[in-house]
């Protein structure tokens, strides 16, 4: 693998991770746009690294997996760590999503699938954003009732 390809896959990785980040970070929630870059660049670094000992040791595909499993293991407790159980109610639920949602975008970036990389970070922009009016206006018709798994 070229310099210049774990370039872009790095660039890319820290775009669309920041641009998920941004959204978050706008949003006043705890993990911002530091946390996201830095989930997705790792992400992205840790399926760059795999495809750099396939072709060092011929592994192929398989090793590939196993760290993409390695990492969405892992992340699960990074987003668990996200999640606050306090007098009945569960908040942090979007948060530790978005870890994950940005840690496989990571590992499709790294893994070099950028269109759908770019179709994902667009679809998940779009639902944080979208959804929270749609949640906002549900919520108001409802007399007001406060349901949010994400303060």
């Amino acid at each position: 693998m070229s310099i210049g390809e774990i370039l872009l896959k790095l660039g890319l990785a820290l775009v669309l991770g920041g641009a998920i980040g941004i959204e978050r970070e706008t949003s006043h929630k705890p993990a911002g746009f530091r946390t996201n870059v830095l989930i997705c660049l790792t992400s992205a670094m840790m399926m760059i690294l795999s495809e750099m000992f396939a072709g060092r040791t011929g592994t192929g595909a398989d090793s590939g997996m196993r760290v993409a499993a390695g990492v969405i293991t892992g992340v699960g407790f990074l987003g668990a760590g996200a999640i606050l159980h306090s007098r009945g109610s569960v908040h942090g639920l979007t948060t530790a999503s978005v870890i994950w949602a940005v840690a496989g975008l990571g590992l499709v970036v790294g893994a070099g699938f950028y269109l759908p990389a770019v179709i994902f970070t667009a679809i998940v922009v779009v639902t944080l954003v979208v959804f929270r009016k749609v949640e906002r206006a549900i919520n108001h018709d409802h007399g007001g009732e406060q349901r949010h798994n994400d303060r």
